[in-house]
């Protein structure tokens, strides 16, 4: 069980890096009272620092009263009760009402029990790199939401390992890292195959994918899904100069599109739910009374924030799947 870490690319001091390393770990219960800490020559040799440099960080703990010393033997913990808050950076993609479901929800669930400092890159690398190289060695804890960005997994991998955990999306490369996330691929398969008996009333299902902040995921199920059972299929980037066939169902992941094929099937005079259908993607409270009633796929936002949360309060280190559920209603 490792009880000091020290990153050599922090813009934190080593000494500092230690003193949070055991403060940490006593707070994750993985360092009780009377535990032996590692001795001045093993960390010193372990992470190529001088003795000067261990010896200050446990100077600093032994005069708060967290460590005492016997002569001859070593370093020990004297107190587990100490002020020690958590300080959290949190990265989000952009502020919307799904992310504030998640963040508001994690609030609750943490009960003050940390600092928390939340950012945003919209989707921009150069943001996401400049707050992560800011922020690193300032936190206990990086919870990240890399979305699809290029070059964000080797940002991301310059933080301490054993600190950071993935929100929402993840990917292969970010496969060792502690996580809750969505599986794109599988919840738009399941959830079309849910409403299939819906769906074949129709003859076309139609994706509205720009696939800039869009997970690669959906299209991938959708694909899938309209192969395995024959459906015709068209992926368009946008819906600005299209007009609405008869017979077609449209899965639409931004709102702003969902607007937009309301609006038209109005224009023309079609009737929703009947003449054409739609499936939006991410439940709001609008949905359930926009047209009496829009279909959604949907992932349990609460519940994702409420997850977070406990894997950071137990320490636990899993990846988990969040459920997604097809919620069905009049635009189906």
């Amino acid at each position: 069980m490792k009880i000091i870490s020290v990153d050599n690319h922090s813009n934190l001091p080593k000494y500092k890096q230690i003193v949070l390393s055991i403060e940490v770990a006593i707070f994750e219960n993985r360092l009780k009272k009377n535990d032996k800490l590692p001795s001045v020559n093993k960390v010193s040799l372990e992470f190529s620092i001088s003795r000067d440099t261990v010896l200050l960080a446990y100077d600093e703990l032994k005069k708060r009263g967290i460590i005492y010393a016997i002569l001859g033997k070593g370093y020990y913990v004297k107190s587990v009760e100490f002020s020690f808050e958590q300080r959290i950076f949190l990265l989000f993609d952009e502020l919307n009402i799904f992310k504030e479901d998640i963040y508001n929800s994690f609030l609750e669930k943490m009960d003050n029990k940390a600092q928390i400092d939340i950012f945003f890159h919209h989707f921009n690398i150069e943001m996401f790199k400049k707050l992560i190289n800011e922020s690193n060695g300032n936190y206990s804890k990086y919870i990240i939401m890399p979305t699809n960005l290029i070059g964000a997994a080797a940002l991301i991998k310059m933080l301490p390992k054993q600190d950071v955990y993935i929100l929402d999306q993840t990917n292969s490369e970010l496969k060792d890292y502690p996580s809750v996330h969505q599986n794109f691929i599988k919840d738009i398969y399941e959830a079309l195959l849910k409403g299939k008996s819906l769906i074949d009333k129709y003859q076309k299902l139609i994706l509205i994918f720009p696939g800039f902040r869009e997970p690669l995921g959906m299209k991938i199920g959708f694909e899938k899904f309209c192969l395995d059972y024959s459906f015709q299929n068209e992926i368009v980037t946008d819906f600005n100069t299209k007009e609405i066939q008869k017979g077609e169902v449209y899965l639409i992941p931004d709102d702003r599109d969902l607007v937009k094929v309301v609006e038209k099937g109005k224009e023309q005079k079609l009737k929703l739910g009947i003449d054409f259908g739609i499936i939006s993607y991410n439940e709001t409270p609008l949905k359930k009374v926009v047209e009496n009633g829009i279909t959604t796929i949907s992932t349990d936002f609460n519940e994702m924030g409420a997850l977070l949360a406990e894997m950071i309060l137990e320490n636990k280190k899993v990846q988990l799947e969040n459920k997604s559920n097809l919620i069905v209603r009049n635009s189906l």
